[in-house]
């Protein structure tokens, strides 16, 4: 079975202090094997692969942007935190280009190996601010069921939130159904949650042009919707917090089972 697919659901986020705010947004992703992109480009009238059409991806649009496949990028990261790759599939979640525009505030890359077991997650954030950076945890133990993963904020994302925080990851593999939860936390709790659950449709033509009726404009939604969002924070009072340089490398290497 093709491990590219197309998965539809809803996302999610809610912030729990100081002040309290909710928000709630349909969401279309691709789940892309990177190893099938070629394949798809070719079956697909309305994909396309670094070239303009309805639906696209670029390989510009994550990780260092350009230079090194993404493969050999992932590969890399997963030799620095000490798993051996043996060209095992790697499979991406992201939002694709629709109409040539993209924003994905977080993608994720699942690493396998050749034997099937997934070996690795490399979480990937892209701010508003044009700047990106990733993370890469391995697994520490057979991936059965909800996978859980942590790991310290080393990237500025949200204007009004501090740097002194925590994430903690909860995924389940790709499969009928996705699920992705994110939990941000200072010392103090719980700041914030943010979930996507999504169900899995074949990647074929009719279903990507019934995903452009439902989200036409999807890219500028989300962009918009995050400037009207942090609008809304704003009058509620919240405040800027400044902006550090981004990370020197640009992918963080996690140790399994530790914080940051």
């Amino acid at each position: 079975m093709s491990g590219s697919a197309l998965y539809a659901g809803v996302v999610v986020h809610t912030r729990l202090r100081p002040v309290r705010h909710r928000l709630r947004y349909r969401m279309l992703t691709l789940l892309l094997d990177l190893d099938e992109l070629p394949a798809l480009a070719r079956r697909l009238r309305l994909f396309s692969v670094d070239r303009f059409n309805l639906f696209g991806f670029s390989a510009a649009d994550h990780l260092a942007g350009g230079g090194d496949s993404l493969r050999a990028q992932v590969e890399a990261a997963m030799a620095a935190a000490g798993v051996a790759p043996d060209g095992g599939r790697i499979l991406l979640l992201a939002m694709p280009r629709v109409l040539g525009a993209v924003f994905n505030p977080l993608s994720v890359f699942f690493c396998h190996g050749k034997d099937g077991a997934l070996r690795a997650v490399l979480y990937e954030v892209n701010n508003t601010f044009g700047q990106r950076h990733s993370y890469l945890i391995p697994l520490d133990r057979a991936a059965e069921g909800t996978i859980r993963q942590e790991c310290a904020k080393r990237f500025y994302v949200s204007p009004f939130m501090d740097m002194a925080l925590r994430y903690r990851f909860r995924l389940t593999q790709p499969g009928e159904k996705l699920g992705l939860a994110i939990e941000v936390s200072d010392q103090r709790g719980t700041l914030l949650t943010a979930g996507l659950s999504a169900r899995r449709r074949t990647l074929t033509d009719a279903a990507l042009l019934r995903g452009f009726l439902r989200h036409p404009l999807m890219a500028g939604q989300v962009l918009g919707g995050i400037h009207w969002e942090a609008l809304k924070l704003w009058r509620k009072g919240m405040r800027v917090r400044p902006r550090p340089a981004p990370p020197p490398a640009p992918i963080s290497i996690v140790a399994p089972g530790r914080i940051g």
